[in-house]
């Protein structure tokens, strides 16, 4: 889910309706429905309605586990149920997975990636961190582990009251590093949107970027080398105060590649940028008039916004060569339009070909891109919440996306310029929000290295696990098998109504104040 686009470049100051949110967050942490969403999955800045009302649709379906549609190729081995889930990230030198929700952060073990094992809950209502970020700090008393929190509207725990916040703008930061006991240690304001904020480098994460406002075109960068006292960068030391970075396409994610550098998504496309210097990043390199969705040549490529990035093979790349996963000038993208209900314009995946990386225009131009309707396996081509959303790529070239209701989808993009169809898992009442491949881990560090497996980051479901048959480029030809029938499975895959109900009532309220495990190679 993307915020709307703002209306004026100024920050918003907290109305008292947004004030009550919090309020209200904090009473539901202290009752025994503290496990639900506080919010709906609806953009920060006034969009919700639709959200909620798709909510409260879900709720009255009766099971949240009706109707699986799967592909031969891929088998649903197991369902965690009871956190309404927006994002989700993996450590990198422990195996540890990470989710954040409507309702809480959550911490679970992989060392058995088919098994995820829940370590530590903290109760947390927060709107909206759509992009969980896993963070290290390596010390000399050891690896000190934490995600980072993004505020959209407000954020409230009760182990934490002081960070309470209303009105958005933050960051704050959440110390895993005893898995059983997640804890919000510290926190920062930002003069920019806290949508989303991403680590620079995770595995020794001291500066971390901003989502950005589109309507000033700018975002913030965080210190973070005192994690304990993180602090926004001074983005104009010749002006008078606090100064945010300016950026062609702000507004929502940052992704950063092998190479170090950093692709910047938002509502005029995707800009690509040096961070050699991360308190200083250099533009390189903008997807131009196709990304701003104003090329009539390549018509679609963005319809509302560039979501989020990802560069293969980012360290073999060479201006000018044929575009290739290989060759590392092959930048995938999802671009969102979650309001559309039409699957066949709803919001694509999007291959796009990196020529140059030299700051001149006409540098980053479209490949390919399909939208739901184009693979083939989608019942309902109208009216659904269809859009693509976050991605994971696992090294040779498939692809997992989470499509909202239109499930989980495997993508082929080995040919960067045909993207086809590899497998999809579909559930009759589920919100796919991101979907990712788990890492393989040796001696307790993530590799490069990706399993076959796949976890489905689910706002109705939870948290879903998939087996993936990975042989072959176009699709496998081993049929995945279970010990469980498929009502088992379906019946241990139920995410209890009271969860879905209870989500509803309170979006309502809120409304109302506003298994098998094979390895990849590069």
């Amino acid at each position: 889910m993307t915020l709307l686009r703002p209306s004026s470049p100024s920050r918003r100051t907290p109305s008292a309706g947004r004030r009550a949110l919090a309020a209200l967050a904090c009473a539901a942490l202290a009752t025994p429905v503290a496990t639900l969403a506080l919010a709906s999955p609806a953009a920060a800045d006034g969009g919700g309605d639709a959200a909620q009302e798709r909510i409260v649709e879900k709720a009255g379906s009766g099971s949240a586990s009706a109707g699986l549609i799967m592909s031969d190729n891929i088998e649903h081995v197991g369902a965690n149920p009871s956190q309404l889930a927006i994002s989700g990230c993996f450590m990198h030198s422990a195996p540890i997975f990470v989710t954040s929700g409507l309702d809480s952060v959550r911490v679970y073990d992989v060392s058995d990636p088919l098994n995820p094992s829940l370590q530590g809950v903290l109760p947390q209502a927060v709107f909206e961190n759509e992009a969980m970020t896993c963070g290290e700090r390596r010390t000399p008393d050891g690896v000190r582990r934490f995600v980072l929190i993004g505020v959209d509207l407000y954020s409230a725990a009760p182990t934490g009251p002081e960070h309470t916040n209303v009105g958005g703008g933050q960051l704050n930061v959440v110390d895993v590093t005893d898995p059983t006991a997640p804890t919000i240690t510290a926190s920062a304001p930002g003069l920019t949107s806290t949508h989303t904020v991403a680590c620079v480098d995770g595995a020794q994460c001291r500066y971390a970027y901003s989502a950005g406002d589109s309507g000033s075109g700018t975002f913030s960068v965080f210190d973070l080398r005192d994690l304990d006292a993180p602090r926004e960068v001074d983005g104009d030391k010749e002006a008078d105060g606090l100064q945010a970075f300016a950026s062609p396409t702000a507004g929502h994610k940052w992704n950063f590649d092998a190479a170090g550098v950093g692709t910047h998504t938002g509502f005029d496309g995707s800009s690509m940028w040096s961070t050699r210097k991360p308190a200083r990043p250099r533009l390189l390199a903008t997807t131009g008039l196709a990304g701003q969705g104003e090329d009539p040549d390549f018509e679609g490529y963005n319809d509302f916004i560039h979501h989020n990035s990802f560069r293969p093979n980012a360290q073999r790349f060479k201006p000018g060569v044929k575009p290739s996963l290989r060759n590392g000038n092959v930048l995938l993208v999802t671009e969102e339009d979650y309001e559309q209900t039409d699957c066949a314009l709803a919001g694509s995946f999007q291959t796009w070909w990196v020529k140059r990386l030299d700051g001149k225009p006409g540098s980053i131009v479209p490949l390919d891109k399909v939208e739901l309707a184009d693979l083939g396996n989608f019942p309902l081509p109208q009216g659904a919440f269809c859009s693509s959303h976050w991605f994971d790529y696992r090294p040779g070239g498939l692809v997992a996306v989470g499509f909202y209701g239109g499930g989980t989808q495997i993508l082929d993009v080995t040919n960067p310029r045909e993207i086809t169809s590899h497998a999809h898992a579909i559930w009759g009442a589920s919100e796919v929000w991101d979907a990712m491949w788990v890492p393989v881990y040796k001696d307790g560090e993530q590799t490069a290295k990706r399993t076959n497996i796949v976890y489905a980051i689910d706002l109705v479901r939870g948290l879903d696990v998939y087996s993936v048959d990975v042989t072959g480029a176009g699709g496998g030809a081993l049929r995945l098998t279970s010990a469980a029938s498929t009502s088992e499975r379906l019946e241990a895959g139920s995410t209890p109504l009271v969860l879905v109900g209870g989500a509803a009532l309170l979006a309502l309220g809120l409304g109302r104040v506003r298994r098998r495990v094979a390895v990849a190679r590069d």
